[in-house]
């Protein structure tokens, strides 16, 4: 793995440590490279709980309860959806944030779409 790319991990995992977070990843068009991320750091499992890739929109409605008119409506690679994904990770999950990718094309604004309750994180 890309050495800076684990460090952004460490980095994350640290301050969900230090504020006592959990987190739950939701994702569809980055394949589970997040989680795997996440996890490739010794000792992540203290702070990463569960991992959803939904590749399908079939997927995103069955695992996660994104509703079929937001894909319909705004496509699978939206913010709409995104938002939907991480609702859907927190519920299913202990996880008190969620970190959706619905795409690695989403700006960075997007991509930190992740949620504790109605707050953004810095994801």
């Amino acid at each position: 793995m890309d050495a800076e790319l684990l460090g952004q991990a460490r980095l994350l995992l640290d301050l969900c440590r230090a504020r006592r977070l959990t987190i739950a990843t939701a994702e569809s068009c980055t394949g589970g490279a997040v989680a795997a991320a996440l996890t490739d750091v010794a000792g992540s499992s203290d702070v990463f709980e569960r991992g959803f890739v939904t590749y399908s929109n079939e997927a995103k409605e069955a695992m996660l309860d994104v509703p079929a008119s937001t894909i319909g409506s705004y496509g699978a690679v939206s913010r709409e959806t995104a938002e939907a994904m991480a609702r859907g990770a927190l519920a299913r999950a202990r996880g008190s944030s969620s970190m959706p990718s619905a795409s690695s094309a989403m700006s960075d604004e997007r991509k930190s779409a992740g949620r504790r309750s109605s707050r953004r994180l810095p994801c």
